[in-house]
């Protein structure tokens, strides 16, 4: 602009030259004439001088106009050049070039500049081929190191020092997911506390560090803990030391975590024991009836039957006692098929609380949970105890709710199941504790007390008269804080990593000041029933991926259709092809909104027309209480920083101007996909008109003519 305001300047005062040379004329004129010469020329100009200067007046705000207008027209149209050259020297090897379009004295640039684009690309091409020479070997131990972890059965996860995810497998991504919208809590530069409790994940460090501060070279540690979805998984955890005399706490730069989901292998466990037992005491009841029978006919006189009986007894004598020493001595060989794992006194509950509620259907309350309670148990086991007693207690005493208490008592641990109302007598109790449990229906081969005597456990009934509380009580050991031996297998490769990223978590400035090459982001899109979120247009999808240190993650997407509880606007239907028949059965907004805010966390948020995105979320933020706090970029924006002059900002006219190919438009996902490509092709252009930061993009886009658009 200010450089137009100095063309048009001086071509004003091109303009006045004439004028300003025919007035020094007429002065020198003037001043040679006689005095007789001046009064005839003043008489003869003082009734047609008006006329003479209208004229003269008219012709130069012509000619001043015209040539005003000729050059801000020539003016845009070599912006619009210079954006289309910048554009073109900014696209990758792959793409193609823009088209470059001038007319008048701007086409003979045409030609130039067009080489000078092609030149400049195969510069970038050889100095890429050279880097790429350069990472060869690098990249090739990368790779190595990714195919061997990819093949791994266990889930697999790294994170640096300050708790970031650079690593991880296929099968952490599945076993981690969030359950909603195929989005998952692992990614590449996400907190680690995403996905395990922060408190349990500080525990460990406090093992491994007092492990290792204790001489050991290695450590590894292991809990059980429960998943989003309610699976339970044990997970081990490995430090990565450096080399070096360091203390423990700096010599540790990065955690290596394998994790096995045991919820099958616990059920199969109890599979197995139920064998075990049909072949051990079930046989053994059969077999002391016959002994009882035989001892009964032993007393009949008949020397023959006598003698066939006592055979008869004899040899049932003989298989009873091998059955029992059978029983006794390798009993413990399936009975130690799930090993006891440790695990918070939070995590047992919250996993039995999911459990009771999903099984019996009865309300299920935390009463209290002690923090920092540990216990060594089979968690299975104690979870199958406590829906078992909830199930009985909602049949025989029609509880609407039971509460859940764990507590710690010296070095017992109090595990409390409570509800009020009609209360048990402690004889019933008594027969609980012996009946055998059930598992889905089917029997189960263990009691209560069979339980709790391989925890060394007791089984407790109290009451209170005066409050109507009824309680059943299981004491249990807690764990002790022995950390465990360092496994060697725990070594593997990843299908997903960024290696960079070991450094990454350790900036500490705030997102405002860092690059924008350097930053997360969650490039999201949504489609609507309507286009007025003020006046009740609902989401009915929502779509976003990942983009960690200008990488685009593709598989780290989320991807959700939305029940709206409305109709849709016919014209918005014909925009994305959404029916409302197709949303019957999908989650609410409520649902989704809490799995999109956790996959979006501690990211920027990009959209293109991000305002008219953010509204909807807004809207929604007094009934959910999901609140998107964080800062946000609109492409949209960004391309009117890029390119004032450019007139089309739809995005697929802006993809097509930066040779993007355009596929599924409409879609959620497919424009959040689009979006993040534009992006991307952005960040090193916004670079080389000196935007950098994050504070310096979100300045210039407010800047805008389209940042003061309002929904």
């Amino acid at each position: 602009m200010k450089s137009l305001l100095q063309a048009r300047a001086f071509l004003l005062g091109i303009c006045l030259l004439p004028v300003v040379g025919g007035a020094l004329g007429f002065a020198a004129m003037w001043a040679d004439m006689e005095p007789s010469e001046r009064l005839r020329m003043a008489a003869s100009a003082s009734t047609r001088l008006p006329l003479l200067v209208l004229f003269l007046a008219a012709g130069l705000g012509l000619a001043v106009f015209l040539a005003w207008r000729a050059l801000g027209r020539l003016h845009r149209e070599a912006r619009a050049l210079g954006e289309t050259a910048d554009l073109g020297g900014g696209l990758p090897q792959n793409a193609a070039s823009p088209t470059l379009q001038a007319v008048g004295l701007l086409e003979p640039l045409v030609g130039p500049i067009a080489r000078l684009i092609d030149a400049s690309r195969d510069a970038r091409e050889e100095d890429a081929a050279r880097l790429a020479t350069a990472r060869a070997g690098a990249e090739q131990e990368r790779n190595q190191l990714a195919a061997l972890v990819a093949e791994l059965p266990q889930a697999v996860i790294a994170s640096n020092r300050e708790g970031r995810i650079l690593l991880y497998n296929e099968r952490a991504r599945q076993l981690f997911a969030s359950g909603s919208g195929e989005a998952s809590l692992v990614g590449l530069g996400r907190p680690i506390g995403d996905v395990f409790d922060r408190r349990l994940l500080a525990h460990a460090r406090d093992r491994i560090l007092a492990s290792l501060a204790g001489g050991s070279q290695s450590a590894l540690v292991s809990f059980v803990t429960s998943t989003a979805a309610g699976r339970l998984v044990r997970v081990r955890v490995c430090p990565v030391l450096s080399p070096g005399d360091a203390p423990a706490g700096e010599r540790i730069y990065a955690h290596l975590l394998l994790s096995d989901d045991v919820t099958r292998e616990a059920e199969q466990s109890q599979r197995r024991e139920r064998l075990f037992e049909l072949l051990t005491d079930a046989q053994l009841g059969s077999l002391r009836v016959l002994q009882s029978q035989a001892r009964t006919l032993q007393a009949i006189d008949h020397v023959q039957g006598r003698l066939a009986l006592d055979t008869l007894a004899a040899e049932a004598e003989r298989m009873a006692g091998r059955i029992a020493a059978a029983r006794n001595d390798f009993g413990d060989v399936l009975f130690s098929a799930t090993a006891r794992e440790r695990i918070s006194a939070r995590d047992l509950l919250l996993a039995a609380q999911r459990r009771i509620e999903a099984r019996t259907g009865l309300a299920t309350r935390i009463d209290a949970v002690e923090s920092g309670l540990w216990l060594e148990v089979e968690s299975f086991a104690l979870i199958q105890v406590l829906t078992t007693l909830a199930r009985r207690v909602l049949d025989a005493c029609e509880a609407r709710e039971v509460r859940l208490s764990l507590m710690s008592d010296g070095p017992r641990a109090r595990l409390g199941l409570s509800w009020m109302g009609i209360a048990l007598s402690s004889e019933t109790a008594a027969g609980w504790e012996m009946e055998p449990m059930s598992l889905g229906g089917e029997p189960s081969p263990r009691s209560i007390r069979e339980v709790l005597s391989r925890h060394d456990g007791e089984f407790l009934y109290e009451r209170e008269r005066a409050s109507a509380l009824s309680r059943f009580m299981l004491c249990l050991p807690a764990a002790s804080g022995e950390s465990e031996v360092a496994d060697p297998s725990s070594t593997g490769r990843p299908e997903y990593y960024d290696f960079d990223l070991f450094a990454w978590g350790a900036r500490d400035e705030a997102p405002e000041v860092r690059s924008l090459a350097e930053l997360a982001y969650t490039v999201f899109d949504t489609e609507t029933t309507g286009l007025r979120p003020s006046e009740g247009d609902e989401i009915i999808q929502l779509g976003a991926v990942r983009i960690v240190k200008g990488k685009l993650l593709r598989g780290e997407r989320f991807e959700q259709l939305v029940d709206p509880d409305r109709g849709i606007d016919p014209a918005s239907q014909r925009i994305h092809g959404i029916a409302r028949e197709t949303l019957v059965g999908q989650p609410r907004i409520a649902q989704v909104l809490p799995a999109f805010h956790t996959f979006a966390r501690d990211t920027v948020l990009v959209g293109h027309n991000a305002a008219f995105d953010m509204r909807f979320l807004q809207m929604k933020e007094d009934a959910t209480g999901i609140v998107f706090d964080q800062p946000v970029l609109d492409t949209l924006l960004l391309s009117a920083v890029l390119h004032p002059e450019q007139e089309d900002r739809r995005l697929e006219a802006i993809a097509e101007r930066f040779g993007i190919a355009v596929v599924d438009r409409h879609q959620a996902l497919a424009d959040a996909l689009l979006t993040a490509q534009l992006f991307l092709r952005m960040i090193p252009l916004l670079a080389n008109k000196g935007i950098v930061t994050l504070r310096d993009a979100r300045t210039a886009c407010e800047k805008t003519f389209y940042a003061r658009l309002r929904y």
